[in-house]
């Protein structure tokens, strides 16, 4: 409990009606778990106005009442807080509520279009391995202290986004990391949380079906690093032009990593082979459990944000040998016919060029790439099509099939990508709806030598069909060929 005069320190109302000097129970946004002692802040959101259940949140006992525009009836048992932005307000009464969390933590955020979760888990394994006590908020799970929760999206709403930080301060947690969407910039959902460090990863054309724009896409993640406070690290890819226009306002100290030019933190490959690489970082040598360039970038990454953080340089490097890929990520299973299969998560046209660039790099001539790969349902279907020609260009035979249609439907999907196909590409590439059979039949056309590549879920145990989610694990259904081979 605490006190809503207390509480307020952390905003600047309009107005305040009613008694401040109240114990308030719990703070909360949905109006479902309203109960007696409660502050209810109403929300304008996309689908739903929140104030307009402000008279049944009153009626279930609620205590206080933030909100943008006050009801015309005042209940006197209720103090009522005017604001100029709910969710703003929101964010720094949930930072308040848990007794600012961020601030007890080393947190490091990580934004980009790709590699965000890659680079988030392998600080935080870093982070354990070093001997350090950490917590990690990603797309594919949430770790608090000893706890292991699926994430429900990649970064959580205000008020489960400061639990989580809380939980991890009462764990003993003395570091965090997290992936930032341009989605949670925009929504306000890192307001009032501070970071210790920002990292940019890259950035290509994603999410433009809630951006519109690609301009507004950046300025998304720029809200991100224009946050930081003094005494923060930017650490971004020098490599990506859109690396410098996050740092251009940005208060936290500038720092730069790239495989290509000068940087405080350089990098260069060696030799990789589908099961590692020999990568140089900062003039010396380490062998790592990774492939392909954009996981070089990835460890380049979290090399640099160690170091940043206060870790030993020489420990670092000597824990980078010891990481393993994230599930899903460039996950390499090997059949008894010998051929590879690779899971990997790539569901942007340029992660699907990398993969298959890295790909041909380690297997060149000798062997024959197929590729597995759709796109999903409610989401930017301007891709669609370049999706489909980038894995005709960099493929020897492709596999166009359903992705997680959603609430679309999945062979209209299909026809919208083989727009995309070169002339040339068309007879090489089978169009099968099921996921499932799209997968053995890749594999049945693979050789001795080949990689079958299955790109688009990665660690998804599932297919989302009319909003439905049905089990499928593509790296599952790959094992079960692989049984059936042997």
């Amino acid at each position: 409990m605490k006190k809503l005069s207390q509480l307020l320190t952390s905003i600047q109302p309009l107005k305040t009606v009613g008694d401040l000097d109240i114990e308030i129970t719990d703070l909360i946004r949905d109006s479902r778990q309203a109960r007696e002692g409660v502050m209810f802040v109403a929300v304008k959101g996309v689908a739903v106005d929140s104030h307009r259940f402000i008279p049944d949140v009153v009626s279930a006992g609620a205590r206080a009442i933030v909100c943008e525009d006050l009801p015309e009836q005042l209940n006197p048992a209720v103090a009522y807080i005017q604001v100029e932005d709910s969710i703003i307000a929101l964010a720094h009464l949930a930072d308040e509520w848990f007794d600012h969390p961020s601030k007890q933590l080393r947190l490091v955020g990580v934004t980009g279009t790709n590699g965000k979760t890659t680079t988030a888990t392998l600080l935080y394994e870093m982070a354990q391995l070093l001997g350090h006590k950490a917590g990690l908020l990603s797309t594919v799970r949430n770790i608090i202290g000893s706890r292991i929760e699926e994430a429900a999206q990649t970064t959580p709403d205000h008020l489960t986004l400061n639990r989580y930080l809380y939980e991890m301060v009462q764990e003993g947690c003395e570091y965090a990391f997290m992936e930032v969407s341009s989605h949670a910039c925009v929504q306000h959902r890192i307001e009032g949380i501070t970071f210790a460090g920002a990292i940019f990863t890259n950035l290509t054309r994603d999410h433009l079906d809630f951006h519109k724009t690609v301009d507004n896409y950046i300025a998304a993640k720029k809200m991100f690093f224009d946050m930081l406070p003094k005494g923060a690290f930017a650490l971004v890819n020098a490599d990506d032009k859109v690396g410098e226009v996050m740092l251009q306002n940005t208060r936290a100290d500038k720092y730069r990593y790239s495989l290509r030019t000068i940087a405080d933190f350089k990098g260069r490959i060696i030799e990789q082979r589908l099961d590692g690489t020999t990568l140089e970082v900062n003039g010396q040598e380490v062998e790592v459990l990774f492939t392909g360039r954009f996981n070089a970038y990835n460890l380049l990454c979290v090399y640099g944000s160690a170091v940043l953080l206060g870790f030993d340089p020489q420990q670092v490097l000597v824990k980078m040998s010891q990481l393993e890929p994230v599930a899903g990520r460039f996950q390499t299973l090997r059949s008894s016919r010998g051929y590879t299969a690779i899971v990997d998560y790539a569901h942007t046209p340029d992660a699907l060029v990398n993969v298959l660039d890295t790909i041909r790099e380690v297997v060149g001539k000798t062997g024959h790439i197929i590729t597995v790969c759709g796109c999903g349902g409610d989401r930017d279907a301007g891709k669609r099509p370049i999706m489909a020609r980038e894995a005709a260009v960099r493929s020897d035979r492709v596999v166009l099939t359903s992705d997680n249609p959603r609430t679309e439907d999945p062979d209209e999907i299909l026809r919208q990508m083989e727009v995309g196909l070169p002339e040339e590409s068309r007879a090489t590439t089978l169009i099968i709806t099921d996921r499932r059979q799209a997968i053995r039949t890749a594999c049945q056309l693979a050789q001795p030598g080949d990689v079958v590549l299955v790109a688009g879920k990665g660690h998804e145990p599932y297919q989302e069909i009319m909003g439905v989610k049905h089990h499928f694990d593509d790296r599952e259904q790959l094992l079960e060929v692989f049984d059936a081979e042997k």
